[in-house]
């Protein structure tokens, strides 16, 4: 996505104009236009002039980026270089402020003259109290001071009117000018009437004056810009503090000698050191030292991470006990900081799909305003009102009528759940998943390194008789420790934690692949493995094999250790589930949601896991294809958000809704994702879920104000219910209304920094009854293992087979894998598969 930042654009209805031009450029796929950030992201292969040409034909100015227009000048407005300092700058408040003080100045003086002389009667010099001519001419005078100071609406707003795409500035002008006009006239009549000495009709005329209303309407939209310029430059805190976060400089080695640069000067490979109370400058990898890094800002985790040598660090987090001697691994934009400010900053430059009922209404809100207030003049005249009158009511319409609201009331809410988010280690990808997230029905999370920790511990010492757990760890500890298993580097991680393990070495070692392992060890035989093959080694007692089955019942592997040809005991090892992962799941379904485990374990230990973690649903033995396969069939029972952290949970993560990455997990899992979890904890997920739900809540209070204020405050200000009530509005109270409303907004969407992610008490339950029956009718898995086919003939002939079977959705067969991933409607036997299969030739081995 190339992105752009947009000039000039004062509202909702000029963000759509500038997304209308910019979408028929030859070449743009898509356009995105945000009215918060005055940022354009554009995709496809279009030509950045073409682009910048299409924005500026439409009215408005446009630069990349780097800030370079197309004659390779530097952007309008001064456009920073770094993008993310020009996307967060704030140049309205400081411009704004200084308008509002010079406006407000003349304006006193006009509101003294204008209605403390004329309604209280405040002293003024005697040639102004008996020249009501003169008093005119001052009043003009100083209302003509409030519109140059404020010229960037009639400029703005008569650009837009003669591009045939009138805007907010557009409503203003027309406002202001039209009381100006008005009172001009009324001004030049004052005088005609003066001449012929009718000094009744004078004093009438100084009734028609509505200086004091053109000038008040610039001074109170003044107000409101400058109110909702603030608001807005709260919505990107969290970004702010992301960004501040970035280090300046780094101490490297170069040639030997500490040397400090500027963090753009070190570059991959590079050695830095980090003493403690330093920052970390960029991404890499210690190679000397022990310390504790607070990672709080980028994970949101607040106790500190531990790290050694071989340990990943990560920019801008802190080191703060030991000294640190490490290698540059990814700098610049490559680093973790960088790569979350462009997910939160792109996220900001997205539209959520609920925006696109608001820009639809934008688009053509302003014209119509303009056709109801020209309505209302002209029947206002015909029902024998005075053109005063009439006037004053088509001018309130202008200035109440609000398309700011409803081009803010999405994307101030989307950036500041973004910045939540972003805050509590949650980052959404794009506007789309912020929004989606919460709409979840089913959650399919993967076992290993999410609902597990993905690292094998001990988890049971069973010591035979006569045998204690340090012996038996002792023995276990003197094979294992030349083991490349994963469950190996268990047994010894552990032995090691104990530290009552001795340095032990270990002769005539062998590894007998699928059993176990022997060796000798100071004269003594030594064996370790599954059952099978320890049985051939020493006598099981029956009460230690049925122990050793409960363990595996569990989840567990039980593995034998013997000693002399005795059984010295059992070490059962096993992937843990972590410790927030049952409340994580609990927290899920009391929101309604169905939580699957989708994993390629064996059934009897995936289902054991999930009875621990309280899943719904447990499907085993499937490989990657399967697993994106599964989530295809889950689609067809509602939304769909999968939880993985591998290589092999890209294409689920691709197929699902919402794919959500747990953030210690692979490059490939996190590009595949539109959600990534920093903390790895699975208790983000519902975290994730609640944030999306109340940011989304949050849009719709908003969209509802901002078209509730529309539909009771034009009525009003037409004067509609002047005939039943009385009731009329001053269009200087029109002003600050149409000021008031866009600020509502942006509090309201500011009051999503109070919420609170992790509390669960108020997690409602969504579609109840739909949930219950599409648990039922949720589709099963079965994964044949099938031997004897060759190639893509025998895929096809398998697949037929099966697919013929009533009740069999689709079939996903693999002569490379030996596999066969079975999708079915309904109960359909595991003898039918077989059968049918087996009638072809083909050799069924398995089904799970």
């Amino acid at each position: 996505m190339e992105q752009y930042t947009v000039t000039g654009m004062s509202c909702a209805a000029c963000s759509a104009r500038v997304e209308k031009a910019v979408a028929k450029v030859p070449g743009v796929t898509a356009c995105s236009v945000s009215l918060l950030t005055n940022s354009m992201g554009v995709e496809g292969s279009a030509d950045p002039a073409a682009v910048i040409a299409a924005v500026e034909v439409a009215g408005y100015g446009a630069a990349t980026k780097n800030g370079k227009q197309q004659d390779g000048k530097e952007g309008a407005n001064g456009i920073a270089k770094n993008k993310e300092e020009e996307l967060l700058k704030d140049r309205e408040t400081p411009a704004l402020k200084r308008r509002l003080i010079a406006s407000l100045g003349f304006l006193v003086v006009l509101m003294y003259f204008s209605m403390g002389h004329m309604m209280w009667g405040w002293p003024v010099p005697k040639i102004l109290a008996e020249n009501h001519v003169a008093m005119g001419l001052l009043q003009m005078l100083l209302t003509i001071a409030v519109m140059i100071v404020n010229q960037k609406f009639f400029v703005s707003g008569f650009k837009g009117l003669w591009h045939l795409a009138p805007n907010m500035d557009t409503l203003v002008a027309l406002g202001s000018g039209a009381s100006f006009v008005y009172s001009t006239y009324a001004l030049f009549a004052m005088t005609e009437a003066q001449l012929r000495g009718d000094m009744e009709q004078v004093m009438g005329y100084m009734h028609e004056f509505y200086f004091e209303s053109a000038a008040m309407i610039l001074a109170l939209i003044t107000v409101g810009k400058m109110l909702e310029a603030r608001s807005k430059g709260k919505t990107t805190d969290a970004l702010k503090g992301l960004m501040r976060l970035a280090p300046k400089h780094a101490v490297v080695l170069r040639n030997g000698t500490e040397e400090t640069v500027s963090i753009e000067q070190v570059k991959k490979g590079d050695v830095f050191l980090v003493r403690p109370g330093e920052n970390i400058p960029v991404d890499g990898i210690v190679l000397e030292g022990n310390s504790a890094v607070n990672e709080a800002a980028l994970t949101g985790e607040s106790i500190p991470a531990d790290k050694k040598e071989g340990d990943l660090v990560s920019a801008a987090t802190m080191n703060q006990s030991g000294f640190l001697k490490c290698e540059a691994t990814r700098v610049g934009e490559d680093t973790t900081l960088s790569q979350i400010i462009q997910m939160v900053s792109d996220a900001a430059a997205t539209k959520a799909p609920i925006a696109k009922v608001a820009d639809k209404v934008s688009g053509v809100f302003v014209p119509i305003v303009m056709a109801v207030a020209a309505i209302t003049v002209v029947v206002w005249l015909l029902a024998g009102q005075s053109v005063g009158f009439a006037l004053a009511r088509g001018i309130a319409v202008l200035v109440i009528s609000c398309p700011c609201a409803l081009g803010l009331a999405t994307p101030v809410a989307i950036m500041v759940g973004n910045g939540m988010g972003a805050k509590h280690g949650i980052l959404f990808k794009t506007a789309v998943s912020l929004e989606e997230t919460g709409k979840t029905e089913i959650v399919a999370l993967d076992k290993t390194g999410t609902i597990t920790s993905g690292k094998p511990e001990v988890t049971d010492l069973l010591p035979a008789d006569g045998v204690t757990e340090k012996e038996l760890l002792q023995i276990a500890y003197a094979l294992e420790q030349k083991s490349e298993h994963p469950l190996a580097h268990a047994i010894v991680q552990r032995a090691q934690e104990e530290g009552t393990v001795e340095t032990v070495s270990v002769k005539e070692f062998q590894a007998v692949p699928g059993n176990g392992l022997t060796g000798i060890w100071e004269g003594v035989p030594l064996a370790g493995g599954n059952l099978n093959f320890i049985r051939e080694q020493a006598d099981v007692p029956v009460q230690i094999k049925q122990t050793a089955e409960a363990f595996a019942e569990e989840g567990k592997t039980p593995l034998f250790f013997t000693k002399e040809g005795k059984l010295a005991g059992v070490v059962a090892v096993a992937d843990v589930i972590k410790e927030d992962s049952p409340q994580a799941i609990r927290e899920l379904q009391n929101m309604g949601i169905h939580v699957v485990m989708l994993t390629g374990d064996n059934e009897r230990t995936a289902k054991a896991i999930g009875k621990q973690a309280g899943v719904d649903e447990v499907i085993a033995g499937v490989l990657p294809e399967g697993k994106e396969s599964t989530i295809r069939a889950l689609k067809k029972n509602g939304k769909v958000a999968m939880v993985g952290d591998g290589i092999n949970d890209a294409p689920a993560l691709t197929r699902a809704d919402i794919g959500m990455a747990i953030g210690a997990g692979t490059d490939v899992a996190i590009d595949a994702a539109d959600v990534v979890l920093m903390k790895s904890r699975l208790s983000d997920v519902p975290a994730a879920i609640r944030l999306s739900r109340a940011t989304l809540r949050n849009i719709h209070e908003n969209l509802f104000w901002a078209f509730f204020y529309n539909v009771i405050g034009i009525p009003l200000a037409a004067g509609v219910w002047y005939p039943l009530f009385g009731w009329k509005l001053n269009p200087m109270f029109g002003a600050a209304a149409m000021s008031l409303s866009s600020f509502c907004v942006v509090m309201n969407a500011l009051r999503l920094n109070l919420f609170h992610l992790e509390d669960a008490r108020k997690d409602k339950k969504r579609n109840r009854h739909k949930r219950q029956r599409k648990e039922e009718e949720l589709t099963m898995q079965k994964t044949m293992k099938i031997e004897g086919m060759m190639c893509g003939h025998c895929e096809a002939t398998v697949k037929k087979t099966l697919e013929a079977i009533q009740g069999v959705e689709e079939a996903v067969v693999s002569h490379e894998t030996g596999t066969a991933v079975v999708t079915l409607s309904g109960d359909v036997s595991s003898d039918i598969l077989k059968e049918a299969v087996e009638a072809k030739d083909y050799q069924v081995l398995e089904i799970q």
